[in-house]
């Protein structure tokens, strides 16, 4: 009789104690996800919580962070590499804020004197953005004439000129400036990154000296890792003479000079990397075309777990994307192997809830005065003074 009342008294305690642990740990899994629930609406805010490319983000860096997974990457091999324009901050305002500044410059700017060729590239700026129906060879034409239009410039004078359009409203919409016009969840994306030990480096087809100017402040990210396209710079009394032959003296500045070195673009962005980082991308961010060589390369023949990232503009409500179009590019980019980034469906945000497209533009009529060249060849400026076009002041 005892032993049956000892045996059920064992039996009552083994479910009481069961009942208290399972309370436990389902109190210690609660726990835990609301943890993780708060740290990603902390971190996170700008994303929906839904957002399959941003799981995958969170599975990656969860995966190659911890010590004890088959995927643990050491922090020094931990390299992720984003595009400029149209990745971490927009291009359809109505198009690439360096192409703006350029038709600018030579449209409007009378201190500088464009020749035929510059005038006919800031035309065409002027007049194919709104529609996108840029030549196919727009990209080095506006590489080689800004070369040319910022030559002379101390890299300090052209990071205030950079700044001075920083400060202009964005085309297109109310509530921003250039120097604000940038993704809020990409900014989210790479303080994640950082937060995990991550380099994070930029690698645009933009202007270097633009990008550093552009991203300071806004992006935890070094100037020595910003990369992009690259004109040649030298002493102010250098005067065109080789290097080798030029002693740098107190008296000298670096300057700009208008001979091109490399347009950042597709396989330049392989080689770019390979020569400035010295380590493959584990993690590649992107959104064009021209950013499919830097995915490759990432993702192929790599000793770890890589990722590539395509963001695709498919936002017709909030920015200027095209829905059709992006359900085109989505597949393709998929098929790729690529993670594909829906601003519309994966982010509650893109510039901020404060900021509104509007549908307009004054971008014709904001560019319509411009330069002329005098049969002599020098140019002059038409209709208006410096102070009327309202020149940034360098």
């Amino acid at each position: 009789m005892k032993k049956r009342m000892f045996l059920a008294f064992l039996a009552s305690f083994a479910l009481f104690t069961e009942s208290v642990m399972g309370a436990e740990a389902a109190a210690d899994q609660n726990a835990a996800a609301q943890e993780e629930s708060y740290e990603y609406e902390e971190r996170f805010a700008e994303w929906k919580e839904d957002a399959p490319s941003l799981h995958a983000l969170i599975d990656y860096v969860e995966a190659v962070t911890d010590e004890a997974s088959p995927d643990y990457i050491p922090a020094e091999d931990r390299i992720a590499v984003f595009d400029m324009d149209g990745t971490v901050c927009g291009e359809l305002y109505p198009t690439y804020f360096e192409y703006y500044m350029l038709a600018w410059t030579i449209l409007k700017n009378p201190d500088i004197q464009p020749d035929e060729e510059m005038l006919s590239v800031g035309r065409t700026l002027r007049d194919c953005a709104l529609d996108n129906s840029f030549p196919s060879d727009m990209a080095m034409q506006h590489a080689i004439q800004a070369a040319r239009a910022y030559s002379g410039m101390t890299l300090n004078e052209f990071a205030a000129y950079v700044n001075e359009f920083m400060l202009r409203p964005v085309d297109g919409f109310e509530g921003m400036t250039y120097g604000e016009a940038f993704y809020q969840p990409m900014i989210e994306v790479v303080d994640y990154l950082n937060e995990n030990d991550f380099k994070v480096y930029i690698c645009s087809g933009s202007d270097r000296f633009l990008c550093r100017a552009l991203l300071e402040g806004t992006f935890d990210i070094p100037a020595e890792n910003i990369i992009g396209m690259d004109v040649a710079v030298e002493a102010t009394g250098q005067k065109g003479e080789d290097g080798l032959n030029y002693v740098f003296t107190a008296g000298d500045d670096v300057i700009r000079t208008d001979r091109l070195l490399i347009k950042n673009l597709k396989m330049n962005k392989v080689a770019q990397i390979v020569q400035e980082i010295g380590h493959q991308p584990v993690l590649s961010f992107g959104n064009s075309s021209g950013d499919v060589s830097m995915h490759t390369y990432t993702i192929s023949n790599n000793a770890y777990r890589s990722a590539a990232f395509m963001l695709v503009a498919d936002d017709d409500v909030r920015d200027y994307g095209d829905p059709e179009k992006g359900e085109s590019l989505k597949e393709k980019w998929a098929g790729s192997g690529y993670n594909v980034i829906s601003m519309r469906d994966d982010w509650k945000t893109i510039y901020g809830d404060d900021v509104v497209k509007t549908g307009t533009f004054r971008w014709l009529e904001e560019l319509a005065e411009e330069q002329t060249t005098s049969e002599s060849g020098e140019a002059e400026a038409v209709e208006e003074t410096a102070a009327e076009a309202g020149a940034p002041e360098v």
